[in-house]
C-alpha cells in the first residue's frame, strides 16, 4: 500500500505536520516512549530529522524481563539518533500499586510470577507507563508523541489512556505494513523493520496470535473495508480470507470504537456539542 515514491511523500508530511503542531503549541520538543520495535523506532527517527535531536527525548520504560532488553534495543536506536534517552524500571512502581492500591480498591491479592496475561494488570502497565510520559512532557514543556499505527487504532490493539494517550500521533493514518516500507525507506536495520511485531506483555506474545492473522492479512482486510466500503465478505472473497476471521477483525473495530472517540456527554440542554475556539 505505501511504495517507496510514497513513502518520500508520507515522510515529508510527518515533519512539516511535527513541526507545525510542536511550534504551534509553543513546546520546545517532543517525548516518545521508545521500546525497542519498528513503531517508536520511526517515530522518533521522524521526529528527530523533522526537530532536531535536540528537541527529542527517548524513554525506556521496562516493566518485565521480556521488555528490559527491547529497552536496551531502544537505547541504542536512541544512541544512533544522538537524542538523550533516559531510563526508569516500573517494577517497583508495579508492585507498589498491586501491594497497595489493588487491595484497597477490592482488588486481588499480590499475585506471583505467572505466565497468564491479566488484561487488568497489563492496562495498568500501560497507563503507567504513560502517567511518566507525560510527567517528562510537562517538566519539560514538551508534547507526547504516540506511536500507534493506523491498524492499532482501528482495531483498538491498544489501552485506553494508556498508549492511545497522546498529544500527536504521526503515525496514525499508516497502516503497521506502511511504517514497514516507511521504515525501510529511512533506512532503518532490517532487524528493526523485520522484528515480529510484539508488545512484550508475556513470553512468547505476538500481534499475531492476538489478532489472529498477521499484519499482511489485517492491513489488507481493512483497507478494503475502511478506505474502499467493500462488504466484509467481499473483501474476504477477494482477499482469500476466511470469513469468521474477516468478521471477527472487523467486528474489533466497531466494538472499540469508543477507543476512538471523546467520552460522550450527557446531553442536557443541549450542551453535549462539545464547543470549539471559534465559538
Amino acid at each position: 500500500m505505501c511504495s517507496v515514491a510514497d513513502a518520500s511523500a508520507v515522510e515529508s508530511t510527518v515533519h512539516g505536520f511535527l513541526r507545525e503542531r510542536v511550534d504551534g503549541a509553543g513546546a520546545d520538543g517532543v517525548v516518545v516512549a521508545m521500546g525497542g520495535g519498528l513503531d517508536s523506532t520511526v517515530t522518533a527517527t521522524l521526529a528527530t530529522a523533522a526537530l532536531g535531536a535536540d528537541r527529542v527525548l527517548g524513554l525506556g520504560l521496562p516493566c518485565h524481563k521480556t521488555d528490559a532488553s527491547a529497552t536496551m534495543e531502544a537505547s541504542v536506536v536512541a544512541d544512533h539518533l544522538g537524542i538523550e534517552f533516559q531510563r526508569a524500571h516500573l517494577q517497583p512502581l508495579l508492585q507498589q500499586f498491586e501491594g497497595q492500591i489493588g487491595p484497597a480498591l477490592g482488588g486481588e491479592e499480590p499475585r506471583g510470577p505467572t505466565t497468564t496475561p491479566d488484561r487488568a494488570l497489563e492496562n495498568t502497565i500501560a497507563r503507567l507507563r504513560m502517567c511518566c510520559t507525560y510527567y517528562a512532557a510537562n517538566r519539560r514543556n514538551r508534547l507526547v508523541l504516540g506511536t500507534a499505527n493506523r491498524s492499532e487504532l482501528l482495531l483498538g490493539y491498544v489501552t485506553k489512556y494508556g498508549d492511545a494517550a497522546a498529544d500527536l500521533f504521526p503515525l496514525g493514518a499508516l497502516y503497521k505494513t506502511e511504517v514497514r516500507a516507511l521504515g525501510d525507506h529511512l533506512g532503518l536495520p532490517d532487524p528493526i523493520v523485520e522484528k515480529v511485531p510484539q508488545t512484550g506483555r508475556y513470553p512468547g506474545q505476538t500481534d499475531a496470535d492476538d489478532l489472529g492473522a498477521p499484519y499482511d492479512v489485517v492491513d489488507s482486510l481493512l483497507y478494503r473495508v475502511v478506505e474502499e466500503g467493500d462488504p466484509v465478505d467481499v473483501a474476504a472473497d477477494t482477499l482469500d480470507i476466511e470469513a469468521s476471521t474477516a468478521q471477527r477483525l472487523v467486528s474489533m473495530c466497531e466494538e472499540t470504537a469508543h477507543k476512538r472517540t471523546m467520552p460522550p456527554i450527557a446531553d442536557i440542554g443541549g450542551r453535549e456539542r462539545r464547543p470549539t475556539v471559534d465559538e
